[in-house]
């Protein structure tokens, strides 16, 4: 990181702090000079960060009102993380301020060996999980205690917790690409479309199925098998050097054939690590190239509003000749009770 800076970087997005420096704080900052690196955070945890060998700065708990006096004339700051107050906290002080647009993040998208060993980790618990899941009553049932049967099941296999809000929407509630499990009943002759995902060691990972609760209509069916051919598609793209944008118009163009563009609204995936949505991105503006050990998710979908939704989701390593596939469950389509 050091090699593509001009000046003093200011990282201060939590996750880039903790991949820095393996501090878990939601209140620190770290200033990377060419010589030395100093952290600066509150007295909650001074005595945390100082164990970690750090050079560490102690500031007030408002930590913007107490940088400047720290800080060189001119430092970098990660454009897309500083709020406006704090930016203006710094400029007021007489910072010059220089925004730099996704470096940190850019390094944070390729993996290393142990960042890939707690993805895998993470992505075996939910693989577990759906296999279990696939043994479960669904009808009658209502979204929201699925969803928290998911998110014990995950505490019980070693998992930190749940790396989002696990979803369970079924029928219309599915033709919400963000929808929220409610205390909606599972009913027969429905899909069901979840989406979990577990955190290990920090590390998050994401996988999204859909369930069939009997004979679906034949929308639905046919959107099933739409979607798993785009999906297919998307994977075969996942490559080293390849442009997200590119990843994600193979998927897409599969819908579009079969007339069902419209009905697709979202990009194919996106890079998962400490976060569970970073770079690298796969959708038709994204910019981004792939590179090895990166991971990203592979997840187009099909939503028939008022009727039922679609989404197939794998996470992936990227490699020089193709992915390889960290979700394990069958994608076929799996019908439960």
């Amino acid at each position: 990181m050091r090699a593509l800076i001009e000046a003093p970087l200011l990282v201060t997005a939590p996750p880039s702090v903790r991949y820095l420096t393996g501090l878990v704080s939601s209140n620190a900052a770290l200033l990377v000079e060419p010589d030395r690196a100093r952290l600066f955070t509150d007295s909650r945890y001074r005595e945390k960060a100082r164990g970690l060998g750090l050079e560490v700065v102690e500031v007030p708990r408002d930590i913007y009102s107490g940088l400047p006096e720290h800080l060189p004339p001119r430092v970098e700051f990660e454009a897309e993380r500083v709020t406006y107050a704090a930016w203006s906290t710094l400029r007021e002080s007489g910072v010059e301020l220089v925004p730099r647009r996704e470096l940190v993040d850019g390094i944070r998208a390729v993996k290393e060996d142990a960042e890939l060993a707690a993805i895998s980790r993470a992505s075996a618990i939910t693989n577990e999980c759906f296999e279990r899941l696939a043994e479960e009553p669904f009808a009658g049932r209502t979204e929201r205690e699925l969803a928290w049967w998911i998110e014990s099941l995950m505490h019980d296999l070693g998992a930190d917790g749940a790396a989002f809000d696990v979803t369970v929407a079924a029928g219309p509630n599915g033709a919400l690409p963000h929808a929220t499990s409610g205390d909606r009943v599972i009913e027969e002759g429905q899909t069901v479309v979840v989406d979990a995902g577990a955190r290990f060691e920090g590390y998050c990972s994401d996988c999204t199925r859909t369930f069939a609760t009997g004979w679906l209509p034949d929308a639905l069916g046919r959107s099933y098998e739409v979607c798993l051919r785009a999906q297919e598609a998307g994977l075969a793209a996942v490559r080293a050097g390849a442009a997200g944008r590119d990843v994600d118009a193979v998927a897409r163009d599969v819908i579009e054939s079969e007339g069902l563009g419209d009905l697709f609204g979202h990009g194919l995936g996106h890079g998962v690590g400490l976060e569970v949505h970073e770079q690298p991105r796969l959708r038709p503006e994204s910019e981004d190239v792939l590179a090895v050990n990166g991971v990203v998710t592979v997840e187009p979908g099909i939503y028939h509003p008022g009727l039922g939704g679609i989404r197939i989701e794998d996470l992936v390593v990227v490699g020089d000749d193709g992915p390889e596939v960290l979700t394990t469950f069958t994608k076929e389509l799996v019908t439960v009770r």
